[in-house]
């Protein structure tokens, strides 16, 4: 807003408070304040949720690829041959077979259920999420009949384990006797313990080579499923589609979508409510610009009159006004976000502060499914919420400077 050499002035002496007017500066001060904790706590709390989703989808996708091809009855016989197709499937990174399979295992008379995950070596050692945050020992030792392992720092958390101990896998469908079923138990040696920072997969996953995992399952030379990676996540129905056709006779594809659409749904859902719920305090800061505004325009109401038989127009007037205003909005706009930005580069040692001082968990990893607290602002998110916090305080000075603007000059100095 570009305003006169006097309307700059005039401005800037209504910005600073003058003697009496000490309740009028102290209502634009609480205004500015709000201002600023309105944007400050929307660009932390948004960039939070960002962070939180996009660090669970690179973290789940990374392990578990963007869709799996499941055989029916958890097997697939010819998987060589599926895994062909997927390959050749246009728009498809790459493909691997995998076996899952929930069990039980056991380490100095704690017991613990597990995931047991059986992969080949080669993706092993070139999958990001595992080898990225290898708390003890090397992946480089799981090799295929070296009955060795790799944990999650919860499960080694809760069995006492450590590398170099021994668990024993159980595995309930063990062979049969005249006497029943025996379960079947094979001892491996922990020869890494990774931090995913996905709770309920740290709590959980034993990865092993996929031949020991057919081993231990009885499984022969199948596997449970493929699972499959493509160039654009967007567009893994339309991609795997042809796929889906080819594989339709032994196997169902479900993609990332679908395996984990209540998690994303609800952080979408949570996303959308904050911001609105958020959005509520600057509408409340806009409330505060308009009552401080109006009462500045009482206060200066002579002034304006005479301003007004000085021969100044309306427009002049309302500019005054709308850039005081303004002038609240956006540099309680900028400040917010460098509080806001600020919040988030000290963010672990803030977590740290508060939990020191309340005693509690502020992050619990249980409940939060990760380890850590994440943060990712998007630029453009930040954009709209600078362009809204400016609409909001432009709205917020227009009745005050068109009442402003609207001052009779002979009613008001009548009896001067």
């Amino acid at each position: 807003m570009i305003l006169r050499p006097y309307e700059r002035t005039i401005f800037k002496r209504y910005l600073l408070p003058h003697r009496g007017e000490g309740f009028i500066f102290v209502a634009a001060a609480f205004s500015f304040i709000a201002v600023m904790l309105g944007v400050a706590t929307l660009v932390v709390v948004m960039s939070v949720m960002n962070g939180v989703r996009a660090d669970l989808f690179d973290k789940i996708v990374g392990l578990n690829g963007h869709a799996v091809v499941q055989g029916f009855g958890g097997r697939l016989d010819d998987w060589r041959d599926v895994l062909k197709q997927a390959k050749a499937t246009p728009g498809v990174v790459s493909a691997t077979p995998l076996i899952e399979q929930p069990l039980l295992t056991t380490f100095n008379g704690r017991v613990e259920g597990i995931l047991v995950r059986g992969m080949t070596v080669e993706d092993i050692r070139r999958n990001e999420v595992l080898g990225g945050k290898i708390q003890q020992g090397s992946l480089d030792q799981l090799t295929p009949g070296s009955g060795q392992v790799a944990i999650g720092t919860e499960l080694a958390k809760r069995l006492g384990a450590m590398v170099g101990s021994h668990i024993t896998i159980i595995n309930p469908a063990g062979r049969s006797t005249p006497f029943g079923t025996v379960p079947r138990e094979i001892s491996y040696r922990v020869a890494a313990v990774f931090e995913i920072g996905v709770y309920d997969f740290d709590k959980a996953y034993v990865v092993m080579p996929m031949e020991d995992a057919q081993i231990l399952l009885l499984t022969g030379d199948q596997v449970g499923m493929i699972e499959i990676k493509i160039s654009d996540p967007d567009r893994v129905g339309q991609v795997l589609a042809p796929l889906q056709q080819k594989v339709a006779a032994q196997a169902v594809i479900a993609d990332w979508r679908s395996m984990n659409s209540a998690l994303f749904e609800a952080l979408s859902i949570e996303r959308v409510a904050m911001f609105v719920i958020l959005s509520l305090i600057i509408l409340v800061a806009s409330f505060n610009i308009v009552s401080s505004l109006i009462m500045l325009v009482r206060a200066k109401t002579r002034d304006m009159a005479i301003l007004r038989t000085m021969g100044a127009p309306r427009d002049a007037v309302m500019r005054i006004f709308m850039a005081i205003g303004l002038s609240i909005g956006i540099t309680g706009t900028v400040i917010g976000m460098v509080l806001g930005f600020g919040l988030l580069y000290f963010r672990r040692p803030v977590q740290r502060g508060i939990e020191w001082l309340t005693g509690q968990p502020l992050w619990d990893p249980s409940i939060r499914f990760l380890t850590e607290l994440p943060a990712k602002p998007d630029p453009f998110e930040i954009a709209g919420i600078a362009i809204m916090v400016i609409v909001f305080s432009f709205l917020a000075t227009l009745y005050p400077a068109f009442k402003a603007a609207n001052t009779d000059p002979v009613q008001v100095l009548r009896y001067e």
